[in-house]
C-alpha cells in the first residue's frame, strides 16, 4: 500500500502560531484547536481530507529559494485584490510575472519568506 501525504511541512524561526494564522486568515482554514501560541508545531487543518499545513519551529533559517511552493488561483477576486490582500496580511511580492495578456503570476513570500505565487484569478478572465 501506498503512502499518504499527512502535512506538508513549513520551518519556521519565529512563532508557528503566527506563520500558522496568515495562512489560516489567507487561506480561510482554522487552525487545530488543539494549538496554541507557543506551541512548536502548530496544523493548519485544510478540508476534504487534504494534508494539513504544519508550520514547525526550527533553529536554522532559510538559506536558498524554496524548492516547492504553492500556486494559488483566486477565487471571487482578482489576482491583483488577492496580491493586496496577502500584502495586507503581512506578505510582500518578490517579482511581478503578469504578461500584457494577463497570463502569468506574483511571486509573492509569507511572513517567514516562504515563496507562493497568485495566477490569475476568475474574475481576471471574464470577457467583456
Amino acid at each position: 500500500m501506498n503512502p499518504t501525504i499527512r502535512h506538508i511541512t513549513f520551518d519556521c524561526t519565529g512563532e508557528p502560531y503566527e506563520l500558522a494564522r496568515f495562512w489560516s486568515e489567507f487561506l480561510g482554514h482554522p487552525i487545530s484547536d488543539i494549538d496554541k501560541p507557543g506551541d512548536d508545531e502548530v496544523l493548519l487543518e485544510l478540508p476534504d481530507g487534504s494534508p494539513g499545513l504544519l508550520f514547525v519551529r526550527v533553529e536554522e533559517a532559510k538559506t536558498a529559494k524554496n524548492r516547492i511552493h504553492f500556486d494559488l488561483g483566486p477565487t471571487g477576486r482578482t489576482r491583483a485584490e488577492e496580491v493586496e490582500r496577502a500584502v495586507s496580511l503581512g506578505a510582500r511580492i518578490l517579482t511581478d510575472r503578469t504578461l500584457p495578456n494577463g497570463r502569468g503570476w506574483v511571486v509573492m513570500a509569507d511572513p517567514e519568506g516562504n515563496e507562493f505565487c497568485v495566477e490569475r484569478g476568475e474574475r481576471d478572465r471574464v470577457e467583456p
